[in-house]
């Protein structure tokens, strides 16, 4: 009998793989679905056939019924939020499969808590754009005891993945290791371009020669990430593909590790200082316009107006003239509100965005 999975974390990474595992995977049960938004765990489960998932409410109740559980979320701490989850269930003989990339020292002392707790754990990160999870051609490193991956190994090559990186019997935090190295070719290779393509801009060789040179002695990822730039990919994008934060979360990482090591990639700190002025310039996370720091900002705005509002109501002094003291402060209070709200949506959804007059035409967008 196929175990029963269980799926933690559906960005954009988690969607196409719970995609091809549904469809490829050959499970005899729902595939078990949990998101921290549960309409994200939602609209999964509609667009794939019925009955083939699960939603639940919390991470408690999946994992209950769960023999496989996998994570693949954001960051450390959202990754250590979702497996203090998990233990406190019962775990003993259940596999965790942790996905995200995380750092390695993070990754070992998880395996330890896991295994505390009389249950597998496996460190299988995945290298692979949000397009080749839903391809199913990720790239899967799995580490840790050879036992666990090969319960692992049914859902990953043809089915989630085109091939796999093994560390069998290596320590759980090999996998991260190789997988921050990997991300900071990527970064690297981002730099690169970007500067190229500038430079290629500014003394006037052009943008198009330069991606043909890209094209013709690279190809590949490197005309992929080139052709997204010059053709204006990312602005276009409700969502990013990768945010800012968890791009320089990464950057961060390899950096930590390496100095541990006695190596200084000067290479991974100028891509840190590029994706900071991103993270400045269009804000760092996803969904930055509707994210939980600006919803919170306006609604504590709005409650503290509403009790100076409350006080001016009830304070403002007695007599023939209360009525209009009433007024004015409460006027005043909200056309305040209304003023800060207008300016404080602006600067993260201008109507007009501030335009340069330098930009070569065919450059600028709408």
């Amino acid at each position: 009998m196929a175990p029963q999975l269980m799926w933690i974390g559906l960005g954009n990474m988690g969607r196409g793989m719970c995609k091809n595992l549904v469809e490829k995977g050959n499970l005899d049960k729902p595939l078990i679905l949990y998101n921290r938004t549960k309409q994200r765990s939602e609209d999964l489960a509609a667009s794939l056939p019925a009955g083939k998932t699960e939603v639940v409410d919390s991470i408690e109740e999946g994992v209950k019924k769960a023999d496989i559980i996998f994570t693949i979320v954001s960051n450390d701490a959202a990754v250590k939020e979702a497996i203090d989850s998990i233990l406190q269930s019962d775990v003993k003989g259940k596999l965790i499969v942790e996905c995200s990339t995380i750092h390695p020292d993070t990754t070992k002392q998880l395996a330890e808590d896991v295994l505390a707790k009389g249950a597998e754990f496996i460190a299988s990160p995945v290298f692979g754009a949000p397009a080749a999870a839903n391809a199913g051609l990720l790239i899967f490193v799995p580490a840790g005891p050879k036992k666990s991956i090969d319960r692992l190994r049914p859902y990953t090559t043809g089915v989630m993945g085109r091939a796999e990186i093994p560390f069998d019997d290596k320590p759980y935090e090999s996998s991260l290791k190789l997988k921050l190295l990997g991300n900071s070719f990527i970064l690297n290779m981002v730099t690169i371009l970007g500067e190229g393509l500038t430079l290629g801009e500014q003394v006037g060789v052009g943008v198009e020669p330069v991606k043909q040179f890209v094209d013709i002695l690279f190809g590949g990822v490197y005309s992929a990430y080139a052709e997204r730039m010059t053709k204006g990919t990312y602005w276009q994008m409700d969502e990013p593909l990768f945010s800012a934060d968890n791009a320089r979360k990464d950057a961060g990482h390899v950096i930590s590790m390496a100095k541990a090591a006695g190596v200084d990639l000067k290479l991974a700190k100028q891509s840190d200082e590029y994706l900071k002025v991103v993270a400045d310039h269009a804000g760092g996370a996803k969904e930055t316009l509707l994210g939980s720091t600006v919803l919170y900002s306006v609604f504590i705005g709005l409650v503290i107006v509403a009790a100076m509002c409350v006080a001016a109501w009830f304070l403002s002094p007695k007599g023939e003239n209360q009525t209009t003291w009433r007024s004015s402060l409460i006027i005043a209070f909200v056309s305040c509100y209304l003023m800060w709200f207008v300016t404080f949506m602006a600067q993260l959804h201008p109507l007009i965005e501030p335009r340069r007059s330098d930009i070569k035409e065919g450059f600028q967008h709408e």
